[in-house]
């Protein structure tokens, strides 16, 4: 595969997967507006459900609580998936440089402008903000898992862990950089510091 190239992320398949796809985004989508109007904490969940026209229990089966709707997406699944499908002779930071190029390459403007609230959020909420770092320590035991399968090597190698806190503490730095500077390209910023991890973050 030519150095640039990156396979296509791969969608969901069938009605009920593209409904519950629709779905989920929605609800998303609208508890945010309803963040940005009237606060995180003076939104409720029956609110969020009634914005976008589904019952409270339905909010619940895609987010089991309001932060949530914050700190968690589709794209780790996703991301997930097109990083086992990178060539197995390519190095684990360059095969998730290629991973990171091809899912987010492909995400709307719209669904950036949330991403980056949803961040903000994160970061401003003091209750989100220690939610946000138990799910840190989730993603990096995850992305290790990921690393020992494709290098065959086992899931307690700290050399692998320490490997997932720093693609993820640099990709959280871009995504920083990105918050504090909007006009920025985000996916270019995670792929510029993805390759500086990848040199050995050369100064």
């Amino acid at each position: 595969m030519p150095p640039d190239e990156v396979p296509t992320p791969p969608g969901p398949v069938g009605l009920r997967e593209r409904k519950k796809a629709r779905t989920r985004a929605a609800i998303q989508h609208e508890a945010l507006r309803l963040f940005r109007r009237q606060g995180y904490e003076a939104t409720t969940v029956e609110q969020i459900a009634a914005a976008v026209e589904v019952s409270p229990s339905t909010f619940f089966r895609y987010f089991p609580t309001k932060e949530d709707v914050i700190l968690s997406d589709g794209y780790d699944p996703l991301l997930f998936e097109v990083f086992r499908s990178q060539p197995a002779d390519l190095a684990p930071v360059e095969a998730l440089r290629r991973t990171v190029r091809a899912v987010f390459a492909a995400i709307s403007e719209d669904e950036l402008g949330d991403m980056r609230q949803r961040m903000e959020l994160a970061f401003a909420v003091p209750d989100l903000r220690a939610a946000a770092l138990d799910q840190l320590a989730r993603t990096i035991r995850q992305v290790t898992e990921l690393l020992a399968e494709r290098l065959g090597r086992p899931q307690e190698d700290f050399a692998l862990r320490t490997l997932a806190g720093a693609v993820l503490g640099v990709m959280l730095a871009a995504e920083l950089h990105w918050a504090e500077f909007p006009g920025t390209d985000v996916v270019a910023l995670m792929d510029e510091a993805l390759a500086h991890l990848q040199a050995g973050f050369p100064l």
